[in-house]
């Protein structure tokens, strides 16, 4: 991982200077065809709905076939899931380092989605006619009023305890007016034979917190979760959607998110 510890600093260095990039496109200059394509989704869906697809253990207690025909986002490792879906996300998040490095070789070749992740990652992930850069600002420090949110993804998107939070930005900037989050199961297990050194977890056997059991199984590296600062992302984006009169729902199979109203996730069809 030396290699990759180099050149993350490298284009954290280079996604800092991109930022004016990203400032002249917001202001209505677009130089980059990145952004002229990124752009292009501002209200794209407005008026539409969504799913968020989450990676809990629940997602197998639905019929996720019936999403076939709507806008989806899915994130890390859902790809290895389509067996069960019998489709691919329409758009594709990644944020975590651990996901993006260990994975790397697995999301560079995934063509079947949109894909967005941050300039930060171009060290490992590499940008192809499938996907886009954001700016994500990837700040956890503990700043007042954390997390920010952002409704205009085409200046920056900010990091708010999961990938999750990313999506909803996005799904903001698309003009999505309902969005429906499925398999946030929202409790977490850190089995006793994990190797965890610090707020980094390398897996010795199966996952418990996902829905395939080798998705974070032996070998993979996550971080500590901390469902208290994910909670206060879902708050804020709730906010920001309920302002605007649009609206985030939780059609979860049980779990213990209760930050959005919930909906029985059947009786949307």
């Amino acid at each position: 991982m030396t290699d990759f510890g180099n050149r993350h600093r490298i284009f954290t260095r280079l996604a800092k200077l991109s930022d004016s990039w990203y400032g002249l496109a917001a202001s209505g200059l677009i130089l980059r065809r990145n952004e002229r394509l990124l752009e292009a989704f501002g209200n794209k869906h407005a008026g539409e709905r969504c799913f968020i697809i989450g990676n809990g253990p629940s997602l197998n207690k639905l019929d996720l076939t019936k999403l076939t025909q709507e806008f989806t986002f899915g994130v890390n490792a859902i790809y290895t899931n389509y067996e069960r879906m019998q489709f691919y996300p329409t758009y594709y998040v990644v944020e975590d380092t651990f996901v993006a490095e260990d994975r790397s070789e697995e999301i560079n070749n995934y063509k079947e989605s949109i894909k967005f992740f941050g300039n930060y990652l171009k060290y490992c992930l590499k940008q192809d006619d499938h996907s886009l850069l954001l700016n994500v600002i990837f700040n956890y420090s503990e700043y007042e009023d954390f997390p920010h949110f952002s409704e205009n993804a085409l200046r920056r998107v900010w990091v708010g305890g999961s990938v999750t939070y990313i999506c909803l930005q996005l799904a903001y900037f698309m003009g999505f007016k309902e969005v429906y989050m499925i398999g946030f199961d929202h409790s977490y297990e850190i089995p006793e034979e994990a190797i965890v050194e610090g707020n980094d977890i390398t897996s010795v056997h199966d996952d418990p917190n996902h829905f395939a059991p080798e998705y974070f199984g032996k070998g993979k590296r996550w971080h500590l979760p901390r469902v208290e600062r994910m909670e206060q992302g879902f708050a804020k984006a709730r906010k920001h959607f309920e302002r605007n009169k649009r609206s985030v729902f939780n059609a979860t199979a049980g779990g213990h998110l209760e930050v959005f109203e919930r909906r029985q996730f059947e009786k949307l069809f």
